[in-house]
């Protein structure tokens, strides 16, 4: 098997882990871990297993002038954007989640145009207005009776800031990227991150009854620290060692179809004219803002 093919495999594994993962965390929130809590589990786990595999990386020191850096890339993307999300996502359905996620390639096009002053064409433009009336639907006309998600609206609007924050931390990370080995950013990126995260997930962590937790949810953990965090980084690294960033990008759209199919297969959710109708509108939104990335959004991905 050629290394390419290797690497859409790779891009596939990540983008399906990701759709997976908004029904398995939902599946174990609030019921048997609350959601901050849920968070201090992942940003530890990552942080320990970076730092397990980062021998076999080169021996790098962070450079002191990248410490501010650093800990602005740890607050949007490891503190900030898990925490909304994660908290959205106790709040909200496994289908919103996996559809408002697709924002953040939008969020980043217009970041990148404020922050860097780069040229949106008038395509972009209607792109971004596209995806974020069917974001705003989604927030604004979303809302069911459901006993496991007690505020969808609010979810939503949590799930979507999440979109801001990472598309924040994609523009602010880019220097770091270029600069250190992976296995030495992440190690340094998730022990900030659990800093940062401490305060606010150490009471619900403490609540945790590890005896009373069923087989089924220390499966969905191990999954979301082993599979979402961990694993798909890497698939991530390899299949952009033989893809180009714009081929790589595409599988964003896989995401929310993976996303849907899984909850509904699953019987963890179910769609509504709102969802179908506020998904076509995102896709199609990512769709013509992404569809040939800008040269920023590129040299992120």
């Amino acid at each position: 098997m050629n290394k390419r093919l290797l690497a859409i495999i790779a891009a596939i594994g990540a983008t399906t882990i990701y759709g997976i993962n908004h029904t398995v965390a939902k599946g174990i929130m609030p019921h048997y871990v609350q959601p901050y809590g849920f968070i201090i589990l992942r940003v530890l786990g990552a942080a320990i297993l970076f730092w397990l595999i980062s021998p076999l990386g080169p021996k790098e020191k962070i450079d002191p002038k990248d410490y501010l850096r650093m800990i602005v890339c740890a607050f949007l993307g490891m503190g900030l954007n898990m925490l909304v999300f994660f908290k959205g996502l106790s709040l909200s359905t496994p289908i919103n989640s996996a559809v408002l996620i697709t924002t953040t390639p939008i969020i980043v096009l217009v970041l990148s145009a404020v922050i860097l002053k780069e040229k949106i064409s008038s395509r972009k433009i209607l792109g971004i207005g596209i995806g974020l009336f069917g974001a705003l639907g989604l927030i604004l006309y979303g809302s069911e009776v459901r006993q496991d998600a007690p505020n969808i609206p609010m979810g939503n609007f949590l799930i979507f800031l999440n979109s801001i924050f990472y598309g924040s931390y994609l523009v602010v990370v880019k220097a770091l990227i270029t600069k250190y080995h992976p296995f030495t950013f992440m190690k340094w990126l998730f022990s900030l991150g659990v800093l940062i995260c401490l305060p606010f997930g150490l009471e619900e962590f403490m609540q945790i009854e590890w005896s009373s937790l069923p087989f089924e949810a220390y499966r969905g953990i191990a999954f979301v620290i082993l599979g979402t965090t961990f694993c798909t980084y890497l698939f991530n690294i390899f299949a952009l060692t033989q893809l180009k960033a714009s081929t790589l990008s595409a599988f964003v759209y896989v995401q929310p179809l993976v996303g849907i199919g899984y909850a509904i297969f699953t019987g963890q959710d179910n769609l509504t004219l709102i969802k179908i109708v506020a998904a076509c509108f995102v896709l199609v939104g990512v769709y013509l803002a992404s569809r040939k990335p800008n040269r920023f959004y590129q040299k992120l991905k």
